[in-house]
């Protein structure tokens, strides 16, 4: 970050290590599924380059970590720290499991491709003018957009209320989400004040780590780091 927002609060979206349905592009949500080996190899990656004392993700400067109940999401938390790293976090009560970070309820379309949704859908009189779009659709008997967007405000609501008064690194305030494709893209465009239908098209690979924070340390302007630079190292 530029020296004049170096300290100001960031938050991490850490997205869980390759599994068998996100390889083949199915839609996962509340089934439990384990890393492929690929999986845990993009997280050993991802960890040794970024997490640890003086690195980006930095356990000392974290106030909380919250991770999706999903097993593929605690799995990547656990390959990504040390186990001094998780041991300190949890004797501080600084780690949490939050169903607001579950992935999205996709009800009917779970374990199914795009292209089998937008067939079951047609076959259910549905999608007559456009195509099916998650974003402003939401999924039959799992959640609406909206469902998705109040669960997410209220996990915002709850990380901005810790950042409020450490704008400018009165303490350490960094937060680490764990979870999943769809969810943390949400999170984005919430966190952004977008809602959930704003045509905001996001990526982020499996076991990949974006950033969000603030400008001008306010918190009245949340912001996404599209870009970050990293200090020389010795």
């Amino acid at each position: 970050m530029p020296d004049k927002d170096s300290s100001t609060p960031r938050v991490f979206l850490y997205r869980h290590g390759q599994t068998e349905w996100s390889k083949n592009g199915r839609y996962t949500g509340i089934t439990e599924l384990e890393l492929t080996q690929d999986g845990v190899d993009q997280v050993n990656a991802s960890g040794k380059m970024i997490v640890g004392s003086g690195k980006l993700i930095d356990p000392a400067k974290l106030a909380h970590v919250y991770i999706s109940p999903r097993r593929r999401a605690m799995q990547t938390f656990e390959i990504a720290f040390s186990d001094a790293d998780k041991q300190a976090l949890n004797d501080a009560k600084k780690v949490s499991e939050t169903d607001r970070l579950a992935e999205w309820d996709y009800g009917l379309y779970e374990g199914l491709l795009t292209k089998e949704i937008r067939a079951l859908r047609k076959d259910h009189g549905l999608d007559t003018e456009s195509e099916w779009d998650i974003w402003r659709d939401g999924c039959e008997n799992g959640e609406s957009a909206q469902q998705v967007t109040d669960r997410l405000d209220n996990l915002i609501q709850e990380i901005r209320t810790l950042h409020k008064d450490n704008m400018h690194g009165e303490n350490p305030s960094d937060i680490l989400l764990v979870a999943h494709g769809h969810l943390l893209r949400a999170f984005t465009k919430r966190w952004l004040g977008y809602p959930m239908e704003f045509p905001l098209s996001l990526m982020l690979d499996p076991g990949a780590v974006g950033v969000l924070s603030y400008q001008h340390h306010s918190i009245d302007e949340p912001a996404m780091l599209v870009g970050y630079g990293y200090p020389l190292q010795d």
